[in-house]
């Protein structure tokens, strides 16, 4: 669904009419990207997006012109005709995020030491801030959250040590995979369906209370 690039200093002038997706054999896939070029504040980050139309089923554009992408096919992502990208692509992904199936780690009380979540599968590289922890009040706890291993593991740091009877990692509802899944719905549902109502799910942390060494 998106591709996004990181650039080393903001660019200042468009670049998706010199970004081409192309087949291993080096054909040109004819208008694989909608026109629109989503930056980041910064202006380091770009992302693109696959075109809708030819991305999900029973659409006109996918129908008559065809999915952009095959699965088992091999796809090479060029800017100004240099290769800066391939990927090997997999099966249709219709399952979405499944929190009951990560392994929530623990932490210890009296420390910062890190939460590690570990995913059921790959989220939205944009999604690292749709996971939060908050406190016994609700509150959400500062901090600083990273995605790692191809975006399958989330890692939050506390800005201040863990020290409260109770914490929930909250999964907001909107969270969505690298297929456009999201956590209560899936990408490829019928077009006449009703958009189902986003649910978040909250998970209790484990907190060590155990006696930290110096």
């Amino acid at each position: 669904m998106r591709i996004s690039l990181v650039f080393a200093q903001p660019v200042g002038e468009q670049v998706l009419p010199r970004l081409e997706l192309r087949q291993a054999n080096g054909n040109v896939i004819d208008k694989p990207f909608l026109e629109q070029e989503l930056w980041s504040p910064s202006g380091k980050i770009l992302t693109v997006l696959l075109h809708p139309g030819r991305v999900k089923s029973g659409l006109i554009a996918h129908d008559t012109v065809g999915p952009v992408l095959h699965a088992d096919g091999l796809v090479v992502l060029t800017l100004g005709g240099q290769e800066i990208k391939r990927w090997k692509v997999g099966s249709d992904d219709h399952d979405g995020p499944r929190p009951s199936g990560w392994n929530v780690g623990s932490v210890r009380a009296g420390t910062r030491e890190p939460l590690v979540v570990e995913l059921d599968a790959p989220i939205d590289g944009r999604d690292v801030d749709y996971l939060a922890v908050a406190n016994s009040s609700n509150r959400r706890i500062q901090g600083r959250a990273r995605l790692e291993v191809g975006e399958k593991r989330w890692i939050f740091a506390p800005d201040a040590p863990w020290t409260e009877l109770r914490y929930t990692l909250a999964v907001f509802g909107n969270l969505e995979d690298a297929s456009g899944n999201r956590l209560n719905g899936h990408f490829e549902s019928p077009g006449t369906a009703p958009e189902p109502t986003a649910a978040d799910v909250y998970i209790p942390l484990a907190i060590d209370r155990a006696l930290v060494t110096p």
